[in-house]
């Protein structure tokens, strides 16, 4: 699957969720409310990285572990959508920027 395949699923999954939403609340959620919902997928994450590293125990660690990097993925995806983010373009130029930079002091 391409990138933007990728990021047309998360864009039609998130219309569902606005509409969900709209009708348990009223509205959908604003940009905040995303990135805070991002930041506990993250704790969540991180607890699943620890069992993942035999630290924390957590019963089928590593589907729970795939399920919260696609939910992380998703947030990332959506929230570059709303901020007017190409983030396939920016993942491209940034990685291209650190590898150079990498490469160089590999070199020094």
């Amino acid at each position: 699957m391409k990138f933007r395949d990728l990021e047309k699923s998360a864009l039609q999954l998130n219309e569902l969720y606005e509409k969900l939403e709209i009708k348990r609340w009223g509205r959908s959620w604003t940009t905040v409310e995303l990135a805070l919902g991002f930041v506990g997928d993250v704790g969540d994450l991180a607890k699943l990285i620890q069992a993942n590293a035999g630290i924390r125990d957590i019963d089928d660690c590593k589907a729970k572990l795939g399920h919260e990097l696609s939910d992380c993925l998703w947030s990332i995806i959506v929230l570059a959508h709303k901020c007017g983010i190409d983030l396939e373009a920016e993942f491209v130029k940034n990685t291209g920027e650190l590898a150079e930079y990498v490469s160089g002091e590999l070199g020094s």
